[in-house]
């Protein structure tokens, strides 16, 4: 079996912006997308009902079967009956929140099992914001600013999502940022509306805006729509 395609997303989950990349990702996959809101679960029922519905309306407009997976704390991640929606999922998507929250109640649980199984039979995984993050090495806390370990599904990255936006709201990010690499990773910003997907090649640019490669020393290379990165996934 050949693991599925990875979608960092910046911003726009399930909103018309990211409908062609959903459906790429869904391309010649079970018509089945299971998403989870957990990065929203302390956010309260409110909030985590919002995204189930959003996506929801969202993969019905793309005639896909929509799959809420309601897992907002460690008890929920930890529940067996919570793995079986993900059996046969074409597409396996995590919404925004809080990256550092996501991977902590993710981490080492029944469900992430289940999440990464699906992923390596060929399902599509993408995470979106905070659920971007955490698929990499680093997952910021936005409670306390703290850098939390990510899944680690994509090792050699730590990203900024809304990187066109982030530094209006966290002036300093960057810099946190680099100083918290290790060797061999590399800090990739994602602009809204733009996803960075793997690709048997490397890394494709999707979507409205730019992807950035910041060096050490915070040079920053932007990648336009369309375009390809040739750093290999491990």
């Amino acid at each position: 079996m050949t693991p599925g395609p990875i979608a960092l997303v910046g911003s726009g989950e399930f909103l018309p912006a990211m409908e062609a990349v959903d459906a790429a990702l869904l391309d010649g996959r079970p018509r089945r997308a299971v998403f989870l809101p957990t990065a929203a679960g302390l956010e309260g029922p409110e909030r985590v009902d919002y995204w189930v519905e959003l996506g929801v309306e969202h993969y019905r407009r793309l005639g896909v079967e929509p799959v809420p997976l309601r897992v907002v704390d460690r008890t929920d991640a930890d529940d067996p009956g919570n793995t079986a929606p993900l059996a046969g999922a074409g597409l396996v998507y995590l919404s925004g929140g809080n990256p550092g929250y996501l991977a902590d109640t993710l981490r080492d649980t029944v469900v992430l099992d289940a999440v990464l199984e699906a992923w390596r039979a060929g399902a599509a995984l993408a995470g979106c914001s905070a659920g971007a993050c955490a698929l990499t090495a680093l997952a910021f806390d936005i409670r306390d600013g703290a850098a939390r370990p990510g899944l680690a599904v994509v090792p050699e990255f730590v990203v900024l999502p809304h990187f066109d936006q982030i530094e209006r709201w966290s002036p300093q990010i960057v810099e946190r940022s680099l100083a918290e690499l290790e060797p061999g990773q590399i800090l990739v910003g994602i602009d809204e509306e733009t996803a960075l997907v793997s690709t048997d090649a490397g890394w494709r640019v999707e979507g409205a805006r730019r992807v950035w490669i910041i060096d050490p020393d915070g040079a920053r290379t932007p990648h336009s729509a369309g375009g390809n990165l040739t750093t290999t996934r491990k």
